[in-house]
């Protein structure tokens, strides 16, 4: 069974940095994509940042330049290190697999997803 479990949210303040981390299982981790998506109040879900099969990032240019993601295949994790924080990056944070993967692609229905970490940026 494909699971992915996030970790490493939290509450922190403007210009402060976080790291999540997704660990994957039930699959074989480098035949997928990854990514990771967030979902404020109120708003839909968007693409952030993915890597993918061929570990090609992209990026959505809310978070260019501030958050980096990378996947270890050895340890099927994916992270994602957020620096510079802000207000409106406070949201809850999932990632997914998916056969190809990139920052604005649609997750498919064959997608799976993590139940999300929730991330507060308080200014």
């Amino acid at each position: 069974q494909m699971q992915l479990e996030e970790s490493g949210g939290g509450s922190v303040q403007a210009g402060g940095s976080l790291r999540l981390s997704c660990k994957a299982s039930g699959f074989r981790y480098s035949n997928y994509g990854m990514g990771w998506f967030r979902q404020a109040p109120g708003k839909e879900r968007e693409g952030i940042a993915a890597v993918n099969r061929d570990g090609t990032p992209t990026y959505d240019d809310s978070v260019k330049g501030r958050f980096t993601i990378s996947r270890d295949t050895a340890k099927n994790i994916l992270t994602l290190q957020m620096n510079s924080l802000k207000p409106e990056d406070s949201a809850m944070y999932y990632c997914a697999a998916d056969r190809e993967m990139f920052v604005h692609l649609p997750v498919s229905d064959s997608g799976v997803w993590g139940q999300g970490t929730q991330v507060t940026v308080s200014s």
